[in-house]
């Protein structure tokens, strides 16, 4: 059931490779890589192995009838429905914070609650959109590469 488009589901293994998000900007190039995120701001959220944004609308998920969430686009290029705000508590979403994150264009918030699929994911968790703020809905990174921010713009030591 659904809208047909790639499934997004969660894991127990904080490493499963196949777990990793890049985090953008708006297609407004609003995100520069190593600039701290704000709390507030509307970024975009790209799995590393396809290339296609985290996504939602208004389709009911198969397991919870919650809000459907997919990943959708190419290359890290969809529609203004991968468009999602981070909410934390103080100026910057620091590397320890639990946040959560609040689709723009649904205004539901990104959720996991337990429901598990059957064949062909067996044990993979639903990920989905809820109306409310919840413990269902808070996230931390737990693996990544977190790139600091150049004190001096012209000068950088990457090879």
């Amino acid at each position: 059931t659904g809208s047909g488009q790639q499934s997004v589901t969660g894991v127990e293994a904080s490493d499963d490779a196949n777990s990793y998000w890049r985090i953008r900007g708006k297609s407004d190039g609003s995100c520069q890589r190593g600039t701290p995120v704000k709390c507030g701001q509307a970024i975009r959220l790209t799995h590393v192995n396809t290339g296609k944004n985290l996504h939602t609308h208004h389709f009911p998920s198969p397991l919870s009838n919650n809000q459907e969430v997919s990943a959708f686009g190419d290359d890290g290029e969809g529609d203004d429905l991968d468009i999602w705000i981070v909410q934390c508590s103080g100026t910057y979403w620091e590397r320890e914070d639990a946040v959560r994150f609040k689709h723009v264009g649904t205004e539901v918030f990104l959720s996991i609650t337990g429901e598990q699929y059957g064949h062909p994911i067996r044990g993979q968790r639903e990920v989905h959109g809820m109306p409310t703020a919840n413990h269902h809905n808070y996230w931390k990174a737990m693996e990544g590469v977190f790139i600091k921010p150049s004190t001096d713009p012209a000068k950088h030591d990457e090879l």
